[in-house]
């Protein structure tokens, strides 16, 4: 087999067929990567390479016409039928000869996404699975090829047919579709040579085991057909000496059915152990938390997705399937509204747009549009629009939730003293916790809220009056809960909410902290970087670098009884609290060199920056020193983890119906796409002339040069 396979390899490289196949492929992967990655700034190799798939449709045929053809019409085939080496090593060692020219194409792409870092961040992992899957679509076809050669003795007839198939292979999906927009016994028949849409798995950075069963078994195949009409042919030339059983149709019958079988098992094991996500954000796959939520799930729950399957959006399905795979509760239905006009009017009387997922258990359901809550989208001064964002799992572990709860909660937001309103991350955990979320005045109120279960307090920037501390105070001490985040820039002025936080033992420093310790803080000395405890609020972010609190006062607890109270983030024990007299010249930053240092006012040690307080009758304050960590921009330097904490604070305060934490699981949307690149014009123009241009034709010159001087001896 070596010995044919160095036969092969080199008479691809003799004449010019070998130098153009490659020539060809990189000359158009050159150009969708200077126009995508370099120019648009695409981090992605799988947008260039699903431009350039249709390219086998061409380059195959003419790689693969000649390896049987040829031989076959000169008759040298012969030498070869007759020889002592078995036909299926024969087929292999032709095979791996192409393969192998095929992959030093695959070989030079694999370079370009090390390029691309020199410009910014790659998704490495997605991207080298993108080009295995390319690897094994090409494989794939050239197999196919490899097949038709052997079944005839014109060039011409292989290239027309190899073209044939491989283009119907890449057009299969589109061609079910229009025989059947439901699917029937035909279509499913026929997707069993639908060569493309196992690669968009790949390309969207899932390994897929199903799919690189799928090409394996369709390479097997291609091979052990190629081997078999061989062996009919050697038949007719030494029939006394070859039994007729090596060519057999039973066989190959059998070999089809295996084949079916093996993709038919792949297909039905748990995407959990077939879809391995190696996306940079996870997009496919499902959290930590919302598996250990479904772990305890034990009502029924159906999740009917509103869209003829075949038109299905395979982001969302990839998503639905690992919620069914975690939990034996979870079912996943297909309806299509062409067949089912009415199915949603049973839970909804808005119009469900296509692709949109209902969720329902029992009596309760809840609708999850497709166009507004699946995907994020940014929009740019022309108002055109790229998906930022992709919401699926924080979307449906949140109706999940919703569905299987039959406790409605009731918080409201304060206002009527300049406060902040909790926007983007922050919000959405209120959202995805379906609360009902009031605005509470004290001044058209004499009393708390019966129904309200918590009070959120964002940065207040005027003081309670008297007659406000004194339903607050009340509220509290009957059991209620309240939030507090403040405003440095303010706080000294509001006596009243000191008073609040001082009868509930807890002191404020007059202003800003600053840290002395390095490992405490993010480029100033300002940007706190506290320690996090392991505590019931916290545990989802405990330790080091989890949280960003940006422009921060100290919490001091002065009661004698611990017990009440929980410290859930705390500065170095160097931590500087800065006096009122020197905060101007560090707000203004004219002293920088003594930010960081203890001047007269100042003291120094350790301070909470976030602490929950415990009354004897039940009632919970929660303070963090710091308004400005609640912010979508502080949230995102430490990928949402601050926004995770804010959740942890708010299963803590608000409870359910019977009296226990509302221990909700929220999941943040989850990021996209990679931040694009930034080429610079002269890299563009350098590294697109050489994968481009200067490199295809260097090598369609070579070929040619080779081909030109055998020709004349």
């Amino acid at each position: 087999m070596l010995a044919i396979f160095k036969r092969e390899f080199k008479s691809l490289f003799w004449n010019i067929t070998g130098w153009l196949f490659i020539g060809i492929t990189l000359a158009l992967f050159g150009l969708y990567f200077f126009v995508y990655n370099l120019s648009y700034g695409y981090p992605y190799i799988s947008y260039s390479l699903s431009a350039i798939a249709f390219l086998f449709m061409v380059t195959v045929p003419i790689l693969t016409m000649r390896v049987l053809a040829e031989e076959k019409h000169a008759k040298i085939d012969q030498l070869l039928l007759t020889a002592p080496i078995s036909v299926g090593k024969i087929v292999l060692g032709k095979f791996l000869a192409l393969a192998l020219v095929y992959t030093i194409c695959i070989g030079v792409i694999c370079v370009a996404p090390l390029v691309l870092m020199i410009f910014g961040e790659v998704p490495l992992a997605e991207t080298y699975v993108g080009i295995l899957g390319f690897w094994l679509y090409g494989l794939a076809t050239i197999a196919i090829g490899t097949f038709v050669s052997s079944l005839t003795e014109s060039q011409v007839i292989s290239a027309v047919v190899s073209f044939g198939l491989i283009f119907v292979g890449y057009m299969m999906s589109s061609i079910c579709s229009v025989i059947s927009s439901s699917g029937n016994l035909l279509t499913k028949i026929l997707g069993c040579y639908d060569l493309y849409t196992p690669l968009d798995d790949f390309f969207n950075g899932t390994l897929s085991v199903t799919g690189i069963v799928y090409y394996l078994s369709v390479i097997a195949l291609a091979l052990f057909l190629t081997e078999q009409m061989i062996q009919k042919r050697r038949w007719t030339i030494s029939r006394n000496m070859i039994s007729t059983s090596v060519f057999s149709t039973g066989m190959i019958a059998i070999v089809v059915a295996l084949t079916v079988v093996v993709n038919l098992i792949a297909s039905a094991l748990p995407e959990t152990y077939t879809q391995i996500d190696a996306t940079s954000q996870k997009l496919y796959s499902i959290t930590k938390d919302t598996e250990k939520y479904l772990d305890t799930l034990k009502d029924d729950v159906t999740l009917y997705v509103m869209v003829n399957k075949n038109s299905k959006d395979d982001n969302v399905d990839r998503t639905l399937q690992k919620y069914a795979s975690a939990s034996k509760h979870v079912k996943v239905k297909y309806v299509d509204p062409n067949v089912s006009p009415t199915f949603a009017s049973k839970y909804t009387d808005n119009d469900v747009t296509s692709n949109s997922i209902i969720v329902v258990c029992g009596d309760r359901s809840k609708v999850i549009d497709y166009n507004s809550d699946i995907y994020e989208y940014s929009y740019d001064s022309s108002y055109n629009y790229s998906v930022t964002g992709y919401d699926c799992e924080g979307q449906v572990t949140a109706a999940i939730q919703y569905v299987t709860s039959e406790s409605t909660t009731n918080v409201y937001e304060l206002t009527g003293h300049d406060e902040s309103t909790l926007s983007g991350d922050f919000s959405e955990v209120f959202q995805k916790r379906f609360m009902n979320v009031g605005s509470l005045s004290l001044l058209t109120v004499d009393a708390i809220p019966e129904d309200c279960q918590a009070i959120f307090i964002t940065a207040p920037q005027s003081d309670l009056s008297e007659d406000d501390l004194s339903k607050l105070s009340q509220y509290l001490g009957n059991g209620g809960k309240i939030y507090l985040s403040i405003d440095y820039s303010k706080w000294n002025d509001l006596t009243n909410f000191k008073k609040l936080l001082s009868d509930n033992n807890i002191e404020t420093t007059e202003s800003l902290l600053a840290e002395t310790d390095r490992s405490y803080y993010y480029q100033s000395p300002f940007y706190l970087l506290p320690n996090v405890e392991n505590t019931e609020v916290s545990s989802s972010v405990a330790g080091m670098t989890q949280v960003f609190v940006p422009y921060s006062v100290g919490l001091t607890y002065t009661g004698e009884d611990d017990s009440n109270v929980t410290s859930f983030m705390t500065t170095s024990d160097t931590t500087i609290a800065k006096a009122a007299a020197n905060i101007a010249a560090v707000q203004s930053q004219a002293d920088a060199a003594n930010i960081a240092s203890a001047q007269d006012g100042d003291t120094q040690g350790q301070y909470s920056l976030g602490m929950m307080v415990t009354n004897e009758n039940g009632g919970e304050l929660c303070v963090l020193g710091s308004a400005m960590m609640c912010t979508d921009s502080a949230n995102q330097i430490v990928s949402g983890h601050n926004a995770t904490l804010f959740n942890g604070i708010v299963n803590a305060l608000v409870t359910t119906d019977d009296g226990n934490s509302d221990n909700a699981v929220v999941i943040a949307a989850k990021d996209y796409t990679v931040s694009n690149l930034t080429v610079s014009a002269n890299a563009m123009l350098v590294y697109g002339i050489l994968w481009g241009i200067f490199m295809p034709i260097a090598l369609i010159i070579i070929g040619i040069i080779v081909w030109a001087r055998r020709r004349k001896r």
